[in-house]
Parts: structure tokens; sequence; C-alpha cells
């Protein structure tokens, strides 16, 4: 499976480092995500797929509701599933190739330290949390440390496979594993709607529809502090 990255400055020092959007799973995953309760529980209380299956809906319901509290980094790595086989990165020429790789390289070596200190942690919580299961009240607790400690578990596999993807072995090994293609019209988008220190609005929702990218996580690189 191939991968296209788009990476580009978004306000300062800031860059955006974002995948574009797979229309067919995106599509598929809209279809099959529940949208209420009512459609996670008939889904799950009727489904004949095993367990993993199960918890990834849930996981994948709760994601649709919480995503707002998620740092667009790890939204990234956890877009690198183990099928993607190579990456396409854009970037605009005002950038330089070699500090671009490298930027994502310090992306995926810092995942894979922050979310596999994370993963564990959320895990030795689900216990506690699920102790809360005999009050008389929904266990939020639960199904959110659930919920992050499948996301970190999923941002780490992605940063290791992202490391492994764009490391200087892997090039030597698999020359098509990474393709570097600078894009004449993403520095033409950001030359038109660069101002006051970051892209603007405009300019960011062109470069989402031209290059295929969700909005809302291009605007969590920005709103970065």
């Amino acid at each position: 499976m191939k991968a296209r990255l788009v990476v580009f400055p978004i306000k300062g020092k800031i860059w955006c480092f974002s995948r574009s959007i797979d229309q067919s799973a995106s599509a598929f995953n809209s279809a099959n995500t529940p949208s209420t309760v009512k459609e996670l529980w008939k889904k799950i209380s009727s489904n004949s797929k095993p367990l993993n299956a199960n918890a990834e809906l849930l996981v994948d319901f709760i994601s649709n509701k919480l995503l707002a509290r998620v740092k667009p980094s790890e939204i990234l790595l956890k877009s690198i599933s183990k099928e993607v086989t190579n990456v396409r990165i854009t970037y605009p020429p005002s950038l330089n190739s070699r500090l671009v790789r490298r930027r994502l390289r310090h992306i995926a070596m810092r995942g894979t330290v922050i979310h596999r200190k994370y993963f564990y942690g959320s895990v030795t919580l689900l216990p506690l949390t699920t102790a809360l299961a005999v009050l008389p009240l929904p266990n939020i607790p639960f199904f959110w440390v659930l919920f992050r400690t499948y996301s970190h578990w999923r941002a780490l596999q992605g940063s290791e496979k992202l490391l492994e993807l764009v490391s200087d072995y892997s090039r030597a090994q698999n020359p098509s594993a990474e393709m570097m293609e600078a894009s004449k019209e993403l520095d033409e988008l950001l030359r038109k709607g660069y101002e006051n220190g970051s892209v603007n609005e405009q300019a960011i929702s062109d470069i989402c529809i031209q290059f295929k990218l969700n909005k809302i996580d291009v605007l969590k690189w920005r709103d970065l502090v």
C-alpha cells in the first residue's frame, strides 16, 4: 500500500505533516462507523466478528467523538498502518528535502518513545477504571482509558513503520520505499496564502482540496501552542 504525506510550513516554524485521505477507505469507514450509542450497541450486539473487530468499532466510534483532544502528530502516526509499504513525501521546493526527511524521522522516533510510554501507562490504568463498573453510572473513565490505550498502540505501530520507511537503511535496501516530490503547485498555494506569519484559512482549504487532506487535522498543526 502506498501513502502520500504532505509537508509544508503552516505557522512560523511550525510545519504541517498530514497524510492524503484514501477516498475509498474513508467512504468505507464513514459508512461502517456508527454515529450514535444506539447504533454502536446494535452493531456490537449483532456482530458475529471476533472480539478485536468489535474493539476497533468501539475505538473508531470514540475517536470520532474525542478526536478534538488528540494531537496532530498522533493522528499522522495512526494513519501509517503496517500495510503501508512505501511513502511519497510531497513538499514545497522552498524546503530542503533532507530537512523534511529528518523532521519526519524525528516525529517517528519521538513517537516510538512517547506512545510506548503512554501505552503501558494506559494499560496499568485499565484494571483501576474497570473497578468503577460497580457504580450506577456510565463508566466513562474506562472507555476513555481503553480508547487511549488502543490509540497509543496504533500510534506506536505507525511510528515504527514510518521510521522504517524513511530511514537511510530502508532507502538503501529498497529505493522505492520512499519518494520525495517537490511540488510547485503547493509552493504557489502557500505563497498566495501566507500572511501575518501563518497560512490563511482560504489557502489551507485550497491545499486540503488539492492534496486530499483532512482540514480539521491540518488546522490542528496551525493551532499548536
